[in-house]
């Protein structure tokens, strides 16, 4: 194996091994019982009520540009190793498109979720309904009381 594609093929696995910590990196959880750090020890507030319905919802996985960043460095390394002068640039560009479009792809596949459309009656009469997502951790049924949580537009509810 000669020294280009050695070291392309390197890189290649070190583009590979970066995307995969990076892109389960970026998915967070937005169950009830997960917590950013910028909202710890943050004053919260809380109310009560009952819950009126339940629906299971699809949380839509991120559309970032790291998906398709290092899916467009990938393919292009990739397509890089094929052929020689205007064929490999050609199957460089190639590649760099289609590692774009893949990686978008996956990032989004990545990181959806299953949630929860909770309907919340509060004790002063309001309806509110908060999709959140589901957690093993936390089980709810139609006319349990909880606790609905506020904290800068962030709402989520708890047993």
């Amino acid at each position: 194996m000669n020294t280009t594609r050695l070291y392309r093929s390197t890189l290649i696995a070190l583009a590979l091994a970066v995307t995969g910590h990076g892109l389960g990196g970026c998915a967070s959880s937005t169950a009830g019982n997960v917590y950013s750090r910028s909202e710890a020890r943050q004053a919260q507030v809380v109310k009560f009520g009952t819950i009126e319905a339940i629906q299971p919802v699809k949380i839509e996985g991120t559309h970032s540009f790291i998906g398709a960043a290092t899916g467009a460095v990938l393919g292009g390394l990739a397509g890089s190793t094929i052929g020689h002068g205007t064929g490999q640039k050609a199957a460089a560009v190639a590649g760099a498109v289609g590692g774009g479009l893949a990686g978008s792809a996956a990032e989004s596949a990545l990181t959806h979720a299953d949630g929860l459309e909770i309907t919340v009656r509060l004790e002063n009469g309001n309806v509110m309904a908060i999709v959140q997502e589901q957690s093993d951790q936390q089980h709810f049924q139609v006319g349990q009381r909880v606790r609905v949580v506020q904290n800068n537009g962030t709402y989520r509810v708890s047993p």
